[in-house]
């Protein structure tokens, strides 16, 4: 005859801890079927007989980290039902957190944090490598660094009677199928061009997925908000069984972090995503895979040794490592969720946080000789100030000086201004335009990689106020795509997902106007969104359908149409 027992199981984090329990419990002798919730921690055992006792099932789970207890005495445990955290425990996340920020507000304003590396086509491969190691170090730290060590660290807290090896093996298959990746998909793109690669707000939505399951498991990690295990995506008990069963024991498998690292390649950071589009534009298999190789190697020092720490931690040290884990994985969890926003071109009020304070000001800019003028410089990819408040209705004479702007900063973006400006190394660039509309207007880089939150603030326009009707009238420069010029050489591309940029070389003859109309059929993502030859100062933002580009060449050799990062797109070959 059969009987329910009903047990309450403690220091269950995940469907993994699932799966183990009901494993450990079945193999007790007289158990038929088990039942359990890592979200309730409730384990409902059907057994024949009476002779299990709880002892028996303290024995079965002991070893691995668990608590058992009878269901109808789980209110003596209430505490380790709610996460299992003291208001020692909380003071002690707390301190972390503002240490944490401590850090990072220090290291900000002493300029000690990598700002990044120019991306060109005269890159080596030892270049490639130190890349790599600056990009490990700073933004690819918040996509991949997170997402290892929340594995790591969460490996660590299910299996903690492990050695220091054992729980290392599974970052370096992570870190194996990273570099795995890496080597064959960079040789793909650069193969087959943008077969491999998101569009911009593709790339923003997958980082802002990737920044939430971090976010969750690093709430995980700290004990915190028990309903998110049920946002934990899992496969069904039944199919982890027979994965167990397979493999002929209960142990973890070096396929899923195999796996996860080799997916990384689809979640990348800025450096990531900049050397995969200038992989796209060598069209050069083994060029792109050398090139990602190298980068994926300059990045293990700093990720095997964070995955060192969490592998080999043990004791109350191991403790307080996975707490002080769980806090930095929420916090690149929060902070990648804002350049997914930048990349998504998603503006939410509280994504400014972190712009220049000096530059937040409510405050319009005066009106000279009706003009509003704002000035701001570009060091790396850092804006000075972010932030400007306009008056609509009036001309803005906004002046960059971008002669230490690095990569993709070289170009100002924004699509909601219909702005988009190649900024001169050598002199102040000058863009003007009337904002016609109040709001708030964000700008960066094509790659969102520049200050976050950086944005031109309009307020409606003022009683009295002598409204401008055409800007181009009244200041010049507009941002709107060239026209056909009469009586000049015209040429016509196609880009598309079969031949990529088709043709990509023309031959043109110097001191006629030239005018290349460009039929773009696929969305074009991150720096390949927008086409610049910065000699004539043409800046062309992509948008599906037909585009126009025209300049006069005014000597002869050949130019190039580059990319935000500076890679080449296409050439003209310029004749007498």
């Amino acid at each position: 005859m059969s009987a329910a027992l009903y047990l309450k199981v403690d220091n269950m984090h995940c469907a993994a801890c699932e799966v183990r329990v009901e494993r450990k419990i079945r193999a007790l002798p007289g158990v038929n079927k088990v039942h359990v919730s890592h979200v309730s921690g409730q384990a409902k055992v059907s057994v024949t007989g009476g002779n299990l006792k709880l002892q028996d099932f303290e024995d079965a789970l002991v070893s691995d980290g668990y608590t058992v207890s009878w269901w109808a005495e789980r209110a003596q445990t209430k505490l380790a039902a709610t996460g299992g955290n003291t208001s020692r425990d909380y003071a002690e996340v707390g301190s972390i957190l503002l240490l944490l920020l401590a850090v990072w507000s220090l290291l900000s304003h002493f300029e000690l944090l990598p700002k990044g590396l120019a991306i060109n086509d005269h890159m080596s491969y030892g270049f490639v490598f130190l890349i790599g190691v600056v990009a490990a170090f700073s933004s690819c730290l918040a996509v991949t660094g997170g997402l290892l060590l929340s594995v790591a660290a969460k490996y660590n807290e299910q299996y903690p009677n492990l050695d220091g090896w054992q729980k290392f093996k599974p970052t370096l298959y992570f870190n194996a199928g990273r570099v795995i990746s890496y080597t064959i998909l960079g040789g793909a793109v650069g193969g087959l061009g943008s077969v491999f690669t998101l569009s911009q707000r593709g790339n923003g939505i997958l980082s802002i997925l990737a920044s939430l399951v971090m976010i969750i498991l690093g709430f995980q990690l700290l004990h915190l908000f028990p309903w998110m295990r049920r946002l934990q995506p899992r496969m069904p008990n039944a199919l982890a069984h027979r994965i167990h069963d397979f493999s002929g024991k209960s142990g973890t498998t070096r396929s899923a972090p195999l796996v996860l690292g080799a997916l990384t390649f689809f979640l990348p950071c800025g450096f990531t995503q900049a050397l995969q589009f200038y992989v796209l534009s060598t069209g050069n298999p083994m060029t792109g895979a050398l090139t990602m190789l190298a980068f994926s190697l300059g990045t293990l020092p700093s990720l095997l040794s964070l995955s060192m720490v969490s592998s080999f931690a043990r004791g109350s040290f191991q403790t307080h490592f996975l707490r002080f884990a769980g806090v930095v994985v929420v916090l690149v969890g929060f902070w990648n969720i804002k350049n997914g926003l930048a990349l998504a071109d998603i503006n939410l009020p509280w994504t400014s946080f972190n712009a220049n304070s000096d530059s937040a000001s409510s405050v319009p800019l005066p009106i000279i000789g009706g003009v509003q003028t704002a000035k701001m410089t570009i060091n790396g990819y850092d804006y000075s100030p972010s932030h400007f408040t306009v008056q609509a209705g009036v001309p803005v004479k906004w002046q960059i000086d971008g002669s230490n702007a690095t990569g993709c900063a070289r170009i100002v973006l924004s699509s909601s201004l219909k702005i988009a400006k190649y900024v001169s190394p050598d002199q102040v660039t000058t863009v003007t335009f009337i904002p016609r509309e109040a709001g708030n207007y964000s700008f960066s880089c094509p790659m969102g990689m520049t200050t976050r939150g950086a944005a031109i603030t309009v307020l409606p326009s003022k009683p009295g106020t002598a409204l401008v009707a055409d800007a181009s009238d009244e200041v010049g420069d507009t941002t709107t795509s060239p026209q056909p010029i009469a009586g000049g050489q015209t040429f016509n591309m196609e880009i598309s997902q079969e031949n990529g940029f088709y043709p990509n070389s023309f031959t043109v003859k110097k001191g006629v106007p030239l005018t290349l109309q460009i039929n773009d059929k696929v969305p074009l993502p991150g720096c390949l969104g927008v086409m610049v030859i910065p000699e004539y100062d043409v800046t062309v933002p992509f948008q599906l359908g037909i585009n126009t580009l025209s300049f006069t060449p005014t000597k002869t050799g050949i130019i190039y149409g580059e990319c935000s990062m500076g890679s080449k797109m296409i050439r003209f070959v310029v004749v007498n």
